[in-house]
C-alpha cells in the first residue's frame, strides 16, 4: 500500500514498511482565479540513500533527502532533509539520535 510519485530516487538495501508515501510532486496554487487542479504541478526529488528504514505510515515530502542508513520512525512526516546515520521521528520529523562512530553508540542530539 505505498504510494511513490516521482521524482524519486532509492538507494540499495532499503526498508519500507506499509502505507508510505513518497511524493515529488506538488500542485501549483498561486493564481486564485484558477481551480488548483488546472494550474501546474512543481516537482522537486525525494532521495533515499542506501541502508535506510522507512516506518509505517511515513510521508516525505519534496525535495528531502534521507540519508545513509537512517531510520524513520513510523508516522513521521518528513519535510526537511534527515543526515545520514541518524534516528528521526515526528511531524514535522526532527532528528532524535545520532550514531556516534567515536562510541560506536546511538546518542540523543
Amino acid at each position: 500500500s505505498n504510494t511513490i510519485i516521482g521524482p524519486v530516487e532509492i538507494g540499495s538495501d532499503i526498508r519500507l514498511a506499509q502505507n508510505i508515501t513518497l511524493s515529488g510532486l506538488n500542485h501549483t496554487y498561486e493564481d486564485a482565479s484558477l481551480p488548483i487542479h488546472v494550474q501546474g504541478v512543481s516537482t522537486a526529488p525525494i532521495v533515499i540513500e542506501d541502508e535506510t528504514w522507512i516506518g509505517a505510515n511515513v510521508v516525505v515530502l519534496a525535495g528531502v533527502r534521507i540519508g545513509k542508513h537512517s531510520i524513520v520512525a513510523a508516522g513521521s512526516v518528513v519535510t526537511k532533509d534527515i543526515p545520514s546515520y541518524s534516528v528521526a521521528c515526528g511531524n514535522p520529523a526532527r532528528v532524535l539520535k545520532k550514531y556516534n562512530t567515536k562510541t560506536a553508540l546511538w546518542e540523543r542530539v
